[in-house]
């Protein structure tokens, strides 16, 4: 069992930074592949991006590639969430899962634990 806490949502104005957080509790954290997706309202959920179990693979959707950075310290069981260059069309309820695989695909259904999600609005 994995629980997942995300933090360091806000409102910032286009153009500005966040960093998300997502700490996990276990001691299995570095067997899991986590991912970020995110929920816009009266949208459905898409996939941001995702980091291998050691953190040397990343790859991310094209609408944030060049913005978004992934990282991870398994040390800490925490993944971070690195937005610069944010634009209006960020606004989203950002949420981290984890998925039993050395990195998780851009499909929920491959990730089996998912955080309550922690919501970010970027103001024009």
């Amino acid at each position: 069992q994995v629980q997942l806490v995300e933090s360091g949502g806000g409102l910032v104005q286009a153009g500005g930074s966040l960093r998300l957080s997502c700490a996990a509790s276990g001691r299995t954290f570095s067997s899991y592949g986590m991912g970020w997706f995110r929920q816009a309202p009266g949208k459905e959920r898409e996939f941001v991006g995702a980091i291998s179990r050691s953190g040397g693979s990343t790859y991310y959707a094209d609408s944030v590639k060049g913005r978004f950075t992934i990282s991870r310290d398994n040390a800490k069981n925490t993944v971070y969430l690195q937005m610069n260059s944010l634009k209006p069309e960020d606004t989203a309820a950002y949420s981290c899962a984890a998925a039993p695989k050395n990195i998780g695909g851009s499909s929920e259904v491959e990730y089996t634990y998912w955080g309550q999600g922690t919501q970010v609005t970027v103001s024009s």
